[in-house]
Protein backbone atom coordinates (compact mmCIF):
# COMPACT_ATOMS: atom_id res chain seq x y z
CA UNK A 1 0.00 0.00 0.00
CA UNK A 2 1.21 3.39 -1.28
CA UNK A 3 2.35 5.89 2.00
CA UNK A 4 0.46 9.06 1.15
CA UNK A 5 1.81 12.24 2.34
CA UNK A 6 0.20 13.09 5.93
CA UNK A 7 1.74 9.32 6.29
CA UNK A 8 5.18 10.09 5.04
CA UNK A 9 4.80 13.41 7.05
CA UNK A 10 4.10 11.60 10.33
CA UNK A 11 6.79 8.81 10.42
CA UNK A 12 9.16 11.49 9.11
CA UNK A 13 8.80 13.44 12.31
CA UNK A 14 8.77 10.73 14.56
CA UNK A 15 11.62 9.13 13.17
CA UNK A 16 13.33 13.24 13.58
CA UNK A 17 12.02 13.39 17.20
CA UNK A 18 14.08 9.42 17.93
CA UNK A 19 17.19 10.09 16.20
CA UNK A 20 17.06 13.93 18.41
CA UNK A 21 16.69 11.85 21.42
CA UNK A 22 19.37 9.34 20.81
CA UNK A 23 21.83 12.46 20.38
CA UNK A 24 20.67 13.74 23.27
CA UNK A 25 20.90 10.60 25.30
CA UNK A 26 24.02 9.63 23.83
CA UNK A 27 25.87 13.13 24.81
CA UNK A 28 24.47 14.72 27.99
CA UNK A 29 23.03 11.14 29.38
CA UNK A 30 19.29 9.64 29.56
CA UNK A 31 18.21 10.61 33.30
CA UNK A 32 19.78 14.33 32.13
CA UNK A 33 17.61 14.68 29.11
CA UNK A 34 14.02 16.17 29.38
CA UNK A 35 11.01 15.88 26.90
CA UNK A 36 11.58 19.93 26.24
CA UNK A 37 15.15 19.31 25.34
CA UNK A 38 14.70 16.28 22.99
CA UNK A 39 11.49 18.65 21.43
CA UNK A 40 13.71 21.56 20.91
CA UNK A 41 16.00 19.22 19.35
CA UNK A 42 13.65 17.94 16.74
CA UNK A 43 12.40 20.90 16.32
CA UNK A 44 8.67 19.76 17.19
CA UNK A 45 6.56 21.56 20.40
CA UNK A 46 6.40 19.55 23.44
CA UNK A 47 3.11 18.62 22.48
CA UNK A 48 4.16 17.12 19.24
CA UNK A 49 6.45 14.52 21.49
CA UNK A 50 3.13 13.44 23.35
CA UNK A 51 1.39 12.63 20.10
CA UNK A 52 4.06 10.10 18.92
CA UNK A 53 5.37 8.98 22.49
CA UNK A 54 4.21 8.98 26.11
CA UNK A 55 7.19 9.20 27.63
CA UNK A 56 11.18 9.50 27.11
CA UNK A 57 11.47 5.59 27.12
CA UNK A 58 8.86 5.05 24.77
CA UNK A 59 11.25 6.65 22.40
CA UNK A 60 13.46 3.73 22.18
CA UNK A 61 10.46 1.27 21.88
CA UNK A 62 9.14 2.50 18.79
CA UNK A 63 5.93 0.39 17.98
CA UNK A 64 6.73 -2.35 20.26
CA UNK A 65 2.47 -2.85 20.26
CA UNK A 66 2.41 -2.86 16.63
CA UNK A 67 5.47 -5.48 16.10
CA UNK A 68 3.82 -7.57 18.54
CA UNK A 69 0.79 -7.75 16.07
CA UNK A 70 2.55 -8.46 13.30
CA UNK A 71 4.55 -11.12 15.33
CA UNK A 72 1.59 -12.72 16.25
CA UNK A 73 -0.92 -12.43 13.32
CA UNK A 74 2.14 -14.00 11.40
CA UNK A 75 1.67 -17.39 13.82
CA UNK A 76 -2.17 -17.11 13.42
CA UNK A 77 -2.05 -17.69 9.39
CA UNK A 78 -0.60 -20.93 10.30
CA UNK A 79 -0.49 -23.11 7.34
CA UNK A 80 -2.44 -26.57 7.54
CA UNK A 81 0.92 -28.08 6.06
CA UNK A 82 3.37 -26.27 8.71
CA UNK A 83 4.96 -27.66 11.69
CA UNK A 84 5.84 -25.31 14.61
CA UNK A 85 9.19 -24.54 13.80
CA UNK A 86 7.92 -23.48 10.49
CA UNK A 87 5.56 -21.06 11.74
CA UNK A 88 8.19 -19.40 13.59
CA UNK A 89 10.43 -19.26 10.89
CA UNK A 90 8.04 -17.58 8.64
CA UNK A 91 6.98 -15.17 11.41
CA UNK A 92 10.32 -13.69 11.56
CA UNK A 93 10.70 -13.75 7.62
CA UNK A 94 7.03 -12.13 7.74
CA UNK A 95 8.17 -9.42 10.37
CA UNK A 96 11.70 -8.30 9.22
CA UNK A 97 10.11 -7.34 5.87
CA UNK A 98 7.40 -5.65 7.66
CA UNK A 99 9.67 -3.57 10.05
CA UNK A 100 13.16 -3.11 7.87
CA UNK A 101 11.45 -0.61 5.14
CA UNK A 102 10.33 1.75 8.37
CA UNK A 103 13.62 1.45 10.34
CA UNK A 104 15.31 4.57 9.13
CA UNK A 105 19.21 4.11 7.87
CA UNK A 106 21.59 4.49 11.08
CA UNK A 107 25.62 4.37 10.72
CA UNK A 108 27.33 2.10 12.86
CA UNK A 109 28.01 4.79 15.29
CA UNK A 110 24.33 5.27 15.91
CA UNK A 111 23.56 1.85 16.48
CA UNK A 112 26.57 1.45 18.91
CA UNK A 113 25.38 4.16 20.86
CA UNK A 114 21.56 3.09 20.87
CA UNK A 115 23.15 0.03 22.06
CA UNK A 116 25.13 1.06 24.72
CA UNK A 117 22.29 3.02 26.18
CA UNK A 118 20.37 0.04 25.84
CA UNK A 119 22.89 -1.73 27.95
CA UNK A 120 23.90 0.84 30.51
CA UNK A 121 20.90 3.05 31.55
CA UNK A 122 18.76 1.10 34.53
CA UNK A 123 15.47 1.82 33.07
CA UNK A 124 15.50 1.35 29.36
CA UNK A 125 17.32 -2.11 30.33
CA UNK A 126 14.43 -2.79 32.56
CA UNK A 127 11.95 -1.91 30.12
CA UNK A 128 13.65 -3.68 27.27
CA UNK A 129 13.71 -7.38 29.42
CA UNK A 130 10.27 -7.00 30.04
CA UNK A 131 9.41 -6.19 26.64
CA UNK A 132 11.45 -9.28 25.25
CA UNK A 133 9.92 -11.57 27.87
CA UNK A 134 6.16 -10.40 26.65
CA UNK A 135 7.29 -10.86 23.30
CA UNK A 136 8.32 -14.33 24.57
CA UNK A 137 5.31 -15.28 26.23
CA UNK A 138 3.34 -14.01 23.93
CA UNK A 139 4.55 -15.92 21.12
CA UNK A 140 4.29 -18.94 22.85
CA UNK A 141 0.80 -18.29 24.17
CA UNK A 142 -0.08 -18.08 19.74
CA UNK A 143 2.20 -21.27 19.09
CA UNK A 144 0.40 -23.22 21.38
CA UNK A 145 -3.06 -21.36 19.76
CA UNK A 146 -2.58 -22.50 16.46
CA UNK A 147 -1.36 -26.09 17.35
CA UNK A 148 -3.88 -27.14 19.72
CA UNK A 149 -3.23 -30.92 21.38
CA UNK A 150 -0.55 -30.90 19.43
CA UNK A 151 2.06 -28.63 21.60
CA UNK A 152 2.85 -28.52 25.06
CA UNK A 153 3.83 -25.61 26.73
CA UNK A 154 7.34 -26.21 27.40
CA UNK A 155 8.40 -27.42 24.14
CA UNK A 156 5.97 -24.13 22.97
CA UNK A 157 8.52 -21.96 25.40
CA UNK A 158 11.92 -23.49 24.52
CA UNK A 159 11.36 -23.16 20.94
CA UNK A 160 10.53 -19.44 21.30
CA UNK A 161 13.36 -18.35 24.11
CA UNK A 162 15.94 -20.77 21.41
CA UNK A 163 14.64 -18.03 18.38
CA UNK A 164 14.02 -15.11 19.55
CA UNK A 165 17.15 -15.50 22.23
CA UNK A 166 19.32 -16.38 19.07
CA UNK A 167 18.39 -12.98 17.19
CA UNK A 168 18.57 -10.77 19.87
CA UNK A 169 22.16 -11.51 21.08
CA UNK A 170 23.10 -11.77 17.58
CA UNK A 171 22.20 -8.59 16.23
CA UNK A 172 23.94 -7.12 19.88
CA UNK A 173 26.94 -8.80 18.54
CA UNK A 174 27.02 -7.16 15.23
CA UNK A 175 25.87 -3.56 16.87
CA UNK A 176 29.15 -4.27 19.20
CA UNK A 177 31.40 -5.02 16.40
CA UNK A 178 30.55 -1.75 14.36
CA UNK A 179 28.72 -3.39 11.55
CA UNK A 180 26.60 -1.73 9.47
CA UNK A 181 22.81 -1.79 9.20
CA UNK A 182 22.53 -3.95 6.26
CA UNK A 183 25.09 -6.75 8.50
CA UNK A 184 23.05 -6.38 11.35
CA UNK A 185 19.77 -7.80 9.12
CA UNK A 186 22.22 -10.29 7.88
CA UNK A 187 23.06 -10.96 11.51
CA UNK A 188 19.11 -11.62 12.49
CA UNK A 189 18.98 -14.21 9.15
CA UNK A 190 22.15 -16.06 10.36
CA UNK A 191 20.47 -16.78 13.83
CA UNK A 192 17.25 -17.58 12.36
CA UNK A 193 19.51 -20.00 10.42
CA UNK A 194 20.95 -21.41 13.36
CA UNK A 195 17.56 -21.80 15.53
CA UNK A 196 15.83 -23.27 12.71
CA UNK A 197 18.89 -26.04 12.28
CA UNK A 198 19.95 -26.48 15.74
CA UNK A 199 22.94 -25.88 18.14
CA UNK A 200 24.40 -29.40 16.91
CA UNK A 201 24.60 -27.99 12.84
CA UNK A 202 27.32 -25.06 13.58
CA UNK A 203 30.48 -27.43 12.32
CA UNK A 204 32.81 -24.51 12.75
CA UNK A 205 33.32 -20.66 12.07
CA UNK A 206 31.64 -19.36 9.36
CA UNK A 207 33.27 -16.09 8.70
CA UNK A 208 37.05 -15.19 9.47
CA UNK A 209 38.44 -13.76 12.22
CA UNK A 210 38.91 -10.08 12.74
Amino acid sequence: MQESRRERKKRLTRQRIVMAAIRLFEEQGYEQTTIGQIAAAADVDPKTFSNYFRSKDDVLFVDAERDFDVLLEAIARRRPEESPGEVLGRMVQEYAAYRRPLVPDREPKELSATSRLMLTTPALQAKGLYLLLEAQQRIAGELLKAFPGRLDPITAAAMTGALIGAIQQATLASVQLGRTQDEMWEASRRALDVAMHGLLSVRQATEEPL
